[in-house]
């Protein structure tokens, strides 16, 4: 059995699926945090989370929250999922088709045996914290993704959870829907007192929600940290091509993103506004022996600081005046001659500038 802390999630989850696929994880989340199970698709995330909510049976290890054990195979105890306090978010947020948004939430609130009038009242107060109260009579075929997310987190945790599951929540929406709730869970999430376990694949999303990562590939856990410390020293090939991600923060308005140093990026999205991480493939990084004349908006010139063989492809660091890491061919770098101190000019597309609230 996996030893139980005072206070939070602790466990050890040892997952045996028809289908051959094991899962081999130990995780921990202090009261109060968000860790973020990062991985791609088919790495045993969703498992993970299903095994903490009780819906799939662990063949070995255990689990404990806030020092009461719901899951321990080698003594026989097993705490249903009803009776584990466990709050879930998922990308599909399976409200109840035949109850409108406030009886969503009144009917978390019932099954803590509130009455029904007590449950109508507390339901309209998390409405109001949501700002869903003009939304309380539609039902869940009447919402947007982003409207229904909402309605989902305001259920989840009017319930009371003493542990919160977020599974992939923003992986279905557009991209405004996708940063208002961003937004959203941000402010909710600071103020749930208990642990919060994200499920995600997208390292902009973990940066920006959660206070530890812990890395899964194929059923285990190859690296933790924090969302810094996984980007800063990658372990696997996996992390190291997350890592090659050029993330800025910044201030943006009217188009441009300030982000401290050089010229400004210009942006295609115009609306965003404030503080916000910026996010630039490598790929999307273009290298020009003279000024370009085509269509990127943002170019400057800048100097070679250092380049990395991986292969085929060559990563290009600059530092001035803006930091960023460019991906080129060896091809490419050895027809333009590029080298430590070669004087260039980069080229970035607005278009292919992600910028996600901070």
């Amino acid at each position: 059995m996996v030893g139980a802390i005072v206070s939070g999630l602790s466990a050890q989850l040892h997952v045996e699926r028809p289908s051959g696929f094991v899962l081999d994880i130990a995780l921990e989340a202090e009261a109060g945090t968000t860790v973020a199970l990062l991985g791609p698709n088919g790495a045993g995330k969703s498992t993970a989370l299903w095994a903490l909510a009780g819906v799939i049976a662990l063949a070995g290890g255990g689990i404990s929250l806030d020092g009461r054990v719901l899951d321990d195979p080698a003594s026989g105890v097993f705490v249903p999922p009803e009776d584990r306090r466990i709050g879930a978010l998922f990308q599909d947020v399976l409200l109840f088709p035949h109850l409108d948004v406030a009886g969503n939430v009144a009917f978390a609130l019932r099954a803590r045996a509130s009455s029904q009038r007590a449950a109508d009242r507390e339901a309209h107060e998390w409405l109001d914290r949501f700002e869903l109260s003009d939304l309380a009579a539609m039902r869940p075929a009447e919402l947007s993704g982003g409207q229904a997310q909402r309605v989902g987190l305001a259920r989840a945790l009017a319930a009371g959870p003493d542990l919160l599951l977020l599974d992939e929540p923003l992986s279905a929406l557009d991209v405004g829907s996708r940063a208002r709730v961003r937004r959203m869970l941000a402010e909710h999430l600071s103020g749930f007192a208990g642990p919060r376990i994200l499920i995600t694949h997208d390292p902009a999303e973990a940066a920006l929600l959660a206070d530890r990562v812990v890395v899964v590939e194929a059923g285990t856990v190859t690296q933790t940290g924090t969302p810094e410390q996984i980007l800063r020293a990658p372990r696997t090939a996996y992390t190291a091509d997350l890592a090659g991600l050029n993330l800025l923060t910044g201030a943006a308005g009217g188009g441009m993103i300030d982000v401290g140093a050089g010229p400004g990026l210009q942006v295609a999205d115009r609306s965003v506004a404030g503080e916000v991480l910026v996010t630039i493939h490598p790929r999307a990084v273009s290298i020009h022996p003279s000024r370009p004349t085509g269509s990127a908006r943002n170019t400057w010139p800048s100097t070679i600081t250092s380049i990395e063989t991986l292969g085929n492809l060559c990563r290009v660091q600059f530092e001035h005046p803006i930091p960023l890491t460019a991906e080129i061919t060896v091809e490419a770098q050895r027809s333009l001659g590029l080298e430590p101190g070669t004087r260039v000019w980069v080229a970035i597309k607005a278009t292919e500038i992600e910028v996600l609230p901070g």
